[in-house]
């Protein structure tokens, strides 16, 4: 859960951390159908590097309708993407 005194910035590290990991696990799950950052770009009609610089926190903006389409691509919820998770 997100708390009220995180900056913008700290909200989108905890997404790009998220979408990461979450990423990580479902090319683990499925070894022959691996997901690139290029792949979920192509799928969501955005750049490569607006997912990549999503996953290392550096996007500082990021449409709702894009974050939705990539949990449906990843199997998980998108409140999974606000969750704070240990490092």
């Amino acid at each position: 859960m997100l708390y009220v005194n995180q900056t913008r910035g700290d909200i989108f590290k905890v997404i790009g951390a998220n979408v990461r990991y979450y990423r990580g696990l479902y090319n683990i799950n499925n070894p022959n159908n691996k997901l690139s950052q290029a792949k979920i770009a192509s799928i969501c009609n955005v750049s490569t590097g607006l997912i990549g610089s999503l996953e290392t926190g550096k996007v500082q903006g990021i449409s709702i309708p894009v974050l939705w389409n990539i949990s449906q691509i990843l199997g998980v919820s998108i409140e999974k993407f606000f969750e704070n998770r240990p490092s």
